[in-house]
């Protein structure tokens, strides 16, 4: 049951970025990937708040939590883009271009983890107090 559960997922998570892809692709033009860029720093985030907040509650079933985690930002986020998308853009001579995103990915990605873990700390802290409290 849990590889349905983690299959279902990463077919929602895939459909997800490819949707919000699309949208970013519309908003944004150029050669920079935007896109990848906001999708993977956004499943930085919501991995970083899940498994501080989500996964130390009894909120979620663990196979849920797996679902979530493995499936959904799994498949939502992409290293393999990252990473086409940074060699095509050293490969087309766009030196400046590749390291602004190779940095912003890297680093922006550790911060929005970084961010998501302080809220969903905070908020795990919110959540036993208010349990605690009745």
């Amino acid at each position: 049951m849990l590889y349905v559960l983690v299959g279902f997922a990463g077919v929602l998570g895939a459909s997800a970025r490819y949707g919000l892809s699309l949208a970013i692709g519309q908003l944004a033009t150029g050669t920079f990937p935007v896109a990848t860029v906001c999708i993977n720093l956004l499943g930085c985030f919501v991995l970083g708040y899940a498994t501080h907040f989500l996964f130390r509650t009894n909120l979620l079933h663990q196979y849920a939590m797996t679902a979530l985690g493995t499936g959904f930002i799994g498949s939502f986020t992409t290293f393999s883009t990252f990473s086409v998308e940074a060699v095509t853009l050293l490969r087309t001579g766009l030196y400046g271009f590749a390291a602004l995103y190779v940095l912003l990915s890297l680093f922006g990605g550790l911060f929005c983890s970084y961010l998501g873990y302080a809220l969903g700390t905070r908020r795990l802290r919110q959540f036993a107090a208010r349990r605690d409290n009745t």
